[in-house]
């Protein structure tokens, strides 16, 4: 079965989970936007598919390891069904688990599955989300806004063990939606205050009205409507397209006796069509007439940046030092009375200037950097463009300040936050709804002149800042009051480059581009700042001091190998050691922290050094012909080189040259114990104070690095496998030859080098 939740969702919206046959019994049925038998046969509709390409899912960590669909819904849609698919192996380490899948309109879901907490001032909506619980599943949305909409997935939060990738059998969870829309293909223009005819009998009818920006108020209204002939309107008008998590859809029925039916919108969304539907609710052969009318308000703008360059506003003076327009008395008297001309103002507008900085990086300012004016019988408003196609994967931030001196103790200056068109009913209500679109308020007043709102992943859309001088206990002391703002307004992609506890990273599905926090530490959160888990700045460096300390175990294999005369050996832990004790330097988060070079470059040389000193110390201990093994030395180097660049996190990039090494040595062993008749090193104190030890240390180490490694014993268990790494080689490395005389190199040659002394293994006796 499948499971739905979310913070608000309706009837728009329906969830169905079935068998393998789904997606041929889904393309079968009728759509639920027009439900029975009147449906069939409307030659209106047509239906369209879109799929993308699986993606394999991954254990929640954080926002990375969702993985994210996007997809673009057509105009004058009726319905979208979403055919959700998970696949997996026959393996028996594949398990049927807990798939969680998102949906949101207009941006990528705001999701959080671990129940961290977000940074201060920053709002959120609930994610309207489904549980899969079997490989099938559908999501029904009847009347979608068209545009972009975007599906996240992933499995249940990773247990925070530390998986050896290829080590062990994993199960690959493949994950595919499809999107299949039903849209018509001929829809009814409803022109302002131009009665349309409507007819309705078996299909609904499908309109639509352009609003123009600027419209303040939509009203529409059903006119003489007879239902066979007698009076009554048994008619349901849907008004708007449902988006999520949100649905603002608004639901007109219509069924007394009055011949009359309306529906008022204040600040219906700007610039775009506005889809009507109109279904009877009179029975299928039941005739329904009545005549659909419009009627728009328009709003008249006064606009704050190209008054003052007006010939009647000449003898207004400009603030140069502050960037302020010092406006005029008969100026604010205008403002006051809200009239100008022919009519009252509804909105005072600043123009904003949008500077592109980088990717998912825009900031904002007001036109020659001006002040706004904020008073208590007009809106000033802002408009805001994010609806490039690329602006919503980042986090909206606006900052507002307010004078110090010009907010009185009983006024307010509220602000509101809304997309698609700005909040204008400030006299009414305080709540920053628009028709079709819940607003984010903010409030400043004389004890708190600052005022700040974070918003993830905003819509792709125009957005408006609106902000209006109120006085609810006393109206009269805002009359004359006049407030100058000032607004720091931006697109970031992400709050603060998350802090110091976590690292911004740009994600890429296809062409779109968002932006999320990597955490460390035990820091987590949206922008890695919640500190309920976090290491304190002493467990930090103990941390790092362990993990770069731990390596000074190296220099006891290195002075062993210089003892005996096995300085290829002893030079390859020297760069293990350095390297690896740089490398988790430069891997830790926060303030204890140390890179000497490129990090990529100091992990890829880690880890380049940890393959090579255990292959070195595997064929020395076959005690191989120099030539011979200088050779396998070199082969092996650029083998792992190789194997390390196409994939360094690889098991079997390091273990199968390691495997390859131990079968030689065990080759050479087994042909010693034939060719001299005896077990082969013939010394039980070789065996017991050096081989079983090291052997052990060794087996130790390969089982803490494979199954024992977690996020929050890391630093503990990973110093443990370095000691036991430089441990096992100071005791596995072979014995100095008897007529090798320690610390020496005693050959030398005409040209002042010198080199070890070259011998041949069979000469002397192995202890």
């Amino acid at each position: 079965m499948g499971r739905a939740g979310t913070g608000t969702w309706g009837a728009a919206v329906a969830v169905a989970v079935a068998g393998p046959l789904l997606l041929l019994l889904l393309l079968a049925r009728p759509p639920p936007g027009a439900a029975g038998d009147s449906q069939k046969g409307d030659v209106r509709l047509v239906s369209e598919q879109f799929s993308q390409s699986p993606q394999k899912l991954s254990f929640y960590s954080w926002y990375g390891s969702a993985r994210l669909f996007h997809f673009r819904v057509p105009p004058d849609a009726v319905l979208l069904r979403w055919l959700l698919q998970v696949s997996w192996g026959s393996s028996p380490t594949c398990t049927n688990v807990e798939i969680t899948v998102y949906f949101r309109y207009g941006a990528p879901p705001v999701i959080n599955p671990l129940g961290t907490s977000f940074p201060a001032n920053t709002s959120v909506q609930p994610s309207f989300f489904i549980k899969m619980l079997q490989s099938n599943a559908s999501v029904n949305i009847s009347h979608p806004a068209p545009g972009d909409w975007f599906v996240v997935a992933h499995l249940p939060p990773s247990s925070q063990k530390i998986e050896v990738k290829d080590f062990v059998p994993t199960c690959a969870y493949v994950f595919q939606p499809d999107m299949l829309v039903v849209r018509v293909v001929e829809v009814s223009v409803l022109e302002p205050d131009v009665p349309l005819p409507q007819n309705l009998l078996s299909h609904p009818s499908y309109l639509k009205i352009f609003v123009p920006k600027y419209t303040q108020e939509l009203r529409l209204e059903l006119q003489g409507c007879v239902s066979n002939g007698s009076l009554g309107c048994p008619v349901r008008l849907t008004v708007g397209s449902a988006t999520l998590p949100s649905n603002f859809q608004k639901v007109l029925t219509c069924t007394g006796p009055t011949q009359a039916c309306r529906l008022l919108l204040p600040s219906p969304p700007w610039d775009r069509w506005l889809q009507v539907t109109a279904k009877s609710l009179a029975g299928p052969h039941v005739s329904v007439a009545f005549s659909a009318v419009a009627a728009l308000t328009a709003c008249r703008v006064w606009n704050m940046n190209v008054q003052p360059l007006l010939p009647s506003s000449l003898n207004q003076s400009c603030n140069i030092s502050t960037g302020l327009m010092s406006p005029s008395p008969s100026y604010q008297d205008q403002g006051r009375n809200s009239r100008l001309g022919n009519g009252p103002f509804c909105l005072m507008s600043y123009a904003v200037t949008r500077e592109d900085v980088d990717v998912v990086s825009v900031r904002f300012r007001p036109l020659d950097r001006v002040l706004v004016l904020v008073q208590s019988d007009t809106p000033s408003v802002m408009q805001l463009y994010l609806n490039t196609g690329m602006d919503s994967g980042g986090s909206l931030t606006i900052s507002l300040w307010a004078n110090q001196s010009l907010i009185t103790k009983n006024s307010w200056v509220v602000a509101c936050v809304n997309a698609a068109s700005p909040f204008l009913s400030f006299n009414t209500s305080l709540n920053c709804t628009t028709a079709f679109f819940q607003g984010y308020p903010l409030f400043l007043s004389a004890s708190s002149r600052e005022a700040n709102l974070i918003i993830p992943y905003p819509e792709t859309d125009t957005w408006y800042l609106s902000l209006q001088l109120v006085c609810p206990e006393s109206p009269e002391e805002c009359v004359e009051a006049v407030v100058f703002m000032e607004s720091a307004l931006s697109l970031v992609p992400c709050l603060h480059d998350c802090g110091p506890y976590g690292q911004c990273l740009l994600l890429r599905r296809h062409g779109y581009l968002y932006a999320g926090c990597s955490c460390k530490a035990g820091w987590r959160g949206w922008s890695c700042t919640d500190n309920s888990t976090a290491q304190t700045v002493a467990q930090q460096k103990a941390a790092a001091l362990l993990l770069t300390l731990s390596n000074l175990l190296f220099l006891a294999p290195i002075a062993v190998s210089v003892y005996r005369s096995l300085l290829v050996e002893a030079a390859v832990y020297t760069y293990t050691m350095f390297f690896s004790t740089f490398y988790h330097a430069c891997d830790q988060p926060g303030e204890a922290v140390l890179c000497i070079l490129n990090y990529d470059t100091l992990q890829y040389c880690d880890f380049l050094g940890s393959g090579v000193s255990m292959w070195v110390t595997i064929l020395c201990m076959a005690r191989l012909k120099a030539a011979l093994k200088y050779v396998l030395y070199l082969l092996g180097t650029l083998v792992f080189a190789m194997s390390l660049q196409l994939d360094r996190r690889g098991a079997w990039n390091t273990m199968g040259p390691c495997l390859f090494a131990f079968v030689v040595m065990v080759t050479m062993w087994v042909y010693r114990c034939g060719h001299r008749r005896q077990c082969y090193p013939t010394s039980w104190q070789r065996w017991v104070f050096y081989l079983l030890p090291g052997i052990s240390m060794a087996t130790v180490a390969l089982a803490i690095y494979t199954s024992m490694m977690t996020s929050d014993n890391y630093y503990y268990t990973h110093s443990i496998w370095h000691m036991l790494l430089a441990g096992s080689a100071a005791f596995l490395l072979p014995p100095r030859d008897k007529h090798t005389e320690p610390w020496a190199c005693s050959k030398k040659l005409t040209c002042h080098y010198q080199i070890c002394k070259n011998h041949r293994e069979e000469l002397y006796t192995v202890t």
